[in-house]
């Protein structure tokens, strides 16, 4: 409770203001029948005067319903819609937070709809309860009041209706609670398969799988519609079955009232006419409140499982986050790097390691290259380095200081990175490249993109460097959108730059200027190079082989020629016999 609390009270005001406007429209909707009443039985006497003050009076009643009803909708928007605000916003921040593990526990569709849809159907009940938490009580005991007070006999009718309609009620809310937390999981799969197909459209197109996406699709699109009428046929059932129950007890009221008018006609507390009208009216308010009621809590058991699910999100431990022993101040000064003793698994309960016992020291200003076969570990290694994840045993070091006790601002603000998938995105390639350095001058930008070599080609766009790219940078090469990135880390001018396979849609005589340039103007800084091809680390101070979560070889490539079996099969195989 405390958690959602926290949401509520900024906007106290408008969560008291909400059900008091509505208490003021139910006051008014219990009155107004009995007002009625009196002007229909005074309709047979000569007191004219009588009934248009009854009238004035109901008008008044109107207008402060009026008053009541738009007041009550107002703060109930305004409360809900800011409740709806502060969460989703919190939930945005948290999953920011998460670290790769932690993304990991949920899929990017998941995590979309928690932050639409779940939050949404979080809103809607809040905004429904506030105008019916007061309001559906409120009218159903006001109205079996004022109806006992005008007919004990007649309120018979309600210790029958009521009880049953209870019970209905119950086993409709029993049945319908599990299934809307199955519809939020379906909509989960719907968002992923969208998210999935549209960004990969153009691996999708290439390989002529329309029909099969069109195909995975239709079964998301019918598992959720199976499990969206699952849903929806219980509040379906719902409103005929009140509806039902409304009309038999207005039968029951007319057949019994008229009974009572017939044989009480001519007496002192004769039950009159304009008594069975106001009778009639506080039957459709007694089951309309129990309706609301209904509504309301299936309402709430859907956005019950909403909260669940977006508990998920907010209650994820974060395995990676800033150790209370942390010196905020500590920089990243040099760039040495250690491994000492580095095990990791994935998945803790995995029996062979990624990562196996890692030892390794890189000293600051090194130009290191590393190679191996795919799925050696050689990227979860250098991951440790910015923490994007962390050593299940062993410590990582920089300038002799383990990387837990920097913070996570410090740590990362000192590491440049580009990734083995490389992401731009949406906006101009400056506010790209300004990623790298919020705060550069065009002439750092322009510089930075030059010795990425994207200066050129991004001068041959229509609109330079303000060309705006597509959401993930669809509408560039892949080889453009590597420099790009490979510029946006050397704007950051990092003290360690990590570059995964960022070369590998780059030619090799591009990439021979790109590397030309690490030299040159990152003379200081330690460079880590993640490679496939060979060529592209074989001028490195040291290159580390690796196989199988385990480093095999550390010299360098003369070195590594004579001594390593491994890297002489790598030589070999990408070399023609004339070059080898």
């Amino acid at each position: 409770m405390k958690k959602w609390l926290k949401y509520v009270k900024p906007y106290t005001l408008y969560f008291i203001l909400g059900p008091i406007c509505m208490i003021v429209e139910v006051v008014g909707e219990v009155l107004m029948p009995f007002f009625l009443s009196k002007v229909i039985n005074n309709a047979t006497t000569e007191s004219t005067s009588y009934s248009i003050g009854i009238m004035a009076l109901m008008i008044l009643t109107a207008v402060l319903m009026m008053a009541g009803g738009v007041g009550g909708a107002y703060f109930g928007s305004k409360a809900s819609v800011n409740f709806a605000a502060d969460l989703r916003n919190d939930v945005y921040k948290k999953v920011q937070e998460f670290s790769f593990s932690n993304i990991d526990k949920f899929s990017s569709g998941s995590l979309v709809t928690r932050l639409t849809n779940d939050v949404t159907q979080l809103q809607n009940f809040i905004n429904i309860m506030l105008r019916m938490m007061l309001r559906a009580p409120g009218m159903l005991i006001g109205a079996i009041i004022m109806a006992v007070m005008m007919s004990p006999s007649l309120s018979v009718v309600f210790a029958v209706v009521i009880p049953v309609m209870l019970v209905v009620i119950l086993l409709i809310i029993r049945t319908g609670f599990p299934r809307f937390g199955i519809m939020q999981k379906k909509i989960d799969t719907v968002n992923s398969t969208v998210q999935e197909n549209l960004t990969n459209a153009r691996v999708v197109k290439s390989f002529v799988r329309e029909d099969f996406e069109d195909e995975k699709f239709g079964k998301a699109n019918r598992d959720l519609k199976k499990s969206g009428m699952a849903a929806m046929n219980v509040m379906i059932f719902m409103q005929p079955v009140m509806t039902l129950f409304m009309y038999g007890a207005t039968i029951a009221v007319i057949w019994f009232g008229s009974k009572l008018i017939i044989s009480d006609f001519g007496t002192a507390n004769a039950f009159q006419p304009g008594d069975l009208s106001a009778f009639i009216t506080y039957v459709t308010q007694i089951l309309m409140s129990l309706i609301m009621t209904t509504m309301m809590l299936m309402f709430s058991s859907r956005a019950m499982a909403s909260g669940r699910r977006i508990s998920e999100v907010l209650d994820e431990n974060i395995d990676i986050k800033n150790s209370d022993n942390i010196d905020e101040d500590r920089k990243i000064t040099h760039g040495k790097i250690e491994f000492r003793n580095v095990t990791f698994r994935y998945y803790k309960s995995s029996e062979n390691p990624v990562l196996d016992n890692i030892n390794l020291t890189i000293n600051p200003g090194m130009t290191v290259g590393i190679i191996g076969s795919t799925g050696c570990g050689k990227t979860t290694l250098v991951s440790m380095i910015p923490r994007l994840y962390d050593a299940d045993e062993g410590e990582v070091l920089i300038d002799d200081i383990n990387v837990k006790e920097y913070s996570l601002y410090h740590l990362r603000e000192g590491v440049g990175m580009v990734l083995q998938k490389n992401v731009l995105f949406s906006g101009t390639i400056e506010e790209n490249l300004r990623w790298g350095d919020k705060d550069a001058s065009e002439e750092k930008i322009y510089a930075a993109a030059e010795n990425a070599q994207a200066d050129k080609f991004v001068r041959n766009f229509t609109e330079g460097y303000q060309t705006e790219l597509g959401q993930g940078g669809v509408n560039v090469s892949g080889g453009q959108k590597q420099r790009l990135c490979i510029a946006r880390a050397l704007l950051k001018n990092p003290k360690i730059l990590i570059l995964d396979d960022s070369t590998s849609a780059v030619d090799t005589a591009t990439e021979a200027q790109i590397r030309k340039t690490f030299r040159n103007e990152l003379s200081d800084s330690t460079k880590i190079i993640i490679a496939q091809r060979i060529t592209s680390v074989m001028d490195a101070d040291e290159i580390i082989v690796m196989n199988d979560g385990k480093i095999t070889g550390i010299g360098t490539h003369e070195q590594l020629l004579e001594n390593n079996v491994e890297y002489q099969e790598i030589y070999n195989s990408q070399m023609d016999k004339k070059e080898a």
